[in-house]
């Protein structure tokens, strides 16, 4: 081969792993994302709230296998399906909205499966104290929305934490349980 053809050959190489190594941002959709919580009441069933506001960014390197996120969910947007529950869990004995209106994750030890995401560990910023939680998807996919004309990206994620660790102790552990399920089922349009 001749040496100019071997030198272009590498510098196209290295073009293309250049732009493949290139982090993607992706805008969280609010009307493709849940931010739902689970509990056990008294032993017996489970009880089940969501947060109806949320926003967030995503950054993907599918090439570097790195990632961030940043997720930030309105507490006063909190819904039971029982309106005095949804008062009650604003209150200082719970979130206490009034000092603390938002919770905040931000991930950036993203673990990959190929190239999908299979767990993000990160800081959940709740009630004034920070703790490292990590998320653990159970399905992760890309594709190509026909309506919006973008990649979106999303999966669904979950954990488990102690609501105690942020001082939401109120009827632990009974009536309500201190271990609390986190899911995140999202979707996010590449920008």
């Amino acid at each position: 081969m001749h040496p100019s053809v071997r030198v272009a050959l590498v510098l196209l190489a290295c073009a293309c792993a250049a732009a493949r190594a290139e982090p993607v941002t992706y805008k969280l959709d609010p009307t493709h994302t849940w931010t739902t919580w689970e509990v056990r009441h008294f032993g017996t069933s489970t009880y089940r709230g969501r947060f109806d506001k949320k926003e967030g960014t995503v950054t993907i390197d599918r090439f570097a296998k790195t990632g961030k996120v940043e997720l930030t969910i309105d507490l006063t947007s909190v819904d039971t399906g029982v309106e005095h529950l949804n008062h009650h869990l604003q209150e200082a004995d719970f979130f206490n909205t009034e000092k603390y209106p938002t919770a905040t994750f931000v991930g950036e030890d993203f673990r990959f499966d190929g190239d999908d995401v299979s767990q993000v560990k990160g800081q959940l910023t709740l009630k004034g104290r920070t703790r490292a939680v990590t998320l653990k998807a159970s399905s992760f996919n890309c594709y190509q929305n026909p309506l919006l004309k973008r990649e979106v990206c999303g999966g669904d994620f979950s954990a488990t934490i102690s609501r105690s660790d942020w001082g939401v102790s109120y009827g632990a552990p009974f009536p309500l349980g201190d271990e609390v399920r986190l899911n995140i089922e999202v979707e996010a349009v590449r920008q």
